[in-house]
């Protein structure tokens, strides 16, 4: 496993750019540093207040200081592109919550191969499961169910409101 710091794609862009041209396979891991949970929400901060405006000024919440909380980064190479971060919601049935997916533009389906999105989710499925979760929970943008479903996730119900917009709550069976 790399064990060298993330690198911001914020800070050295044209790093960003060198490890998209020579193809550099997509890892994902917890973060392992102040710097890179800095730098965790940094990307979620770019994609969901700068990028999409769902969140006016921050999307972080109690339960990014929670101690049970996973913070997880996307990496090219060494160059952070996505997060994602999970948490246990009731130990005694095994529930997961997984939220907060963000992948920078750069990092999308097309520019990496595959995209980071399935990769982040794959992680963090495998996470939940191997610390003990039975099954994981997510509030999914529209845009995305039909993602989440080739991942192997399944619809709950219909659209309910959260962070002020819809959203359809799914699952996975770990």
């Amino acid at each position: 496993m790399n064990t060298a710091p993330a690198l911001s794609p914020f800070l050295r862009p044209e790093v960003a750019e060198q490890a998209l041209e020579r193809g550099l396979a997509v890892a994902c891991r917890p973060v392992g540093s102040a710097e890179e949970l800095a730098l965790h929400f940094e990307v979620r901060h770019r994609v969901f207040v700068q990028e999409q405006g769902v969140f006016p000024s921050t999307d972080r919440d109690a339960h990014d200081e929670a101690p049970t909380t996973v913070h997880v980064l996307g990496l090219c190479g060494e160059v952070a592109g996505g997060a994602v971060r999970l948490y246990p919601i009731d130990d005694d049935e095994g529930l997961w919550k997984g939220d907060r997916l963000a992948v920078l533009p750069l990092f999308r389906s097309g520019a990496v191969k595959g995209g980071m999105g399935g990769p982040l989710v794959r992680f963090a499925v495998r996470t939940a499961r191997e610390r003990g979760g039975s099954r994981m929970l997510a509030h999914i943008q529209p845009p995305n169910v039909t993602f989440f479903e080739h991942l192997g996730w399944f619809r709950l119900g219909g659209l309910v409101p959260y962070a002020g917009m819809p959203h359809q709550m799914m699952a996975i069976d770990l």
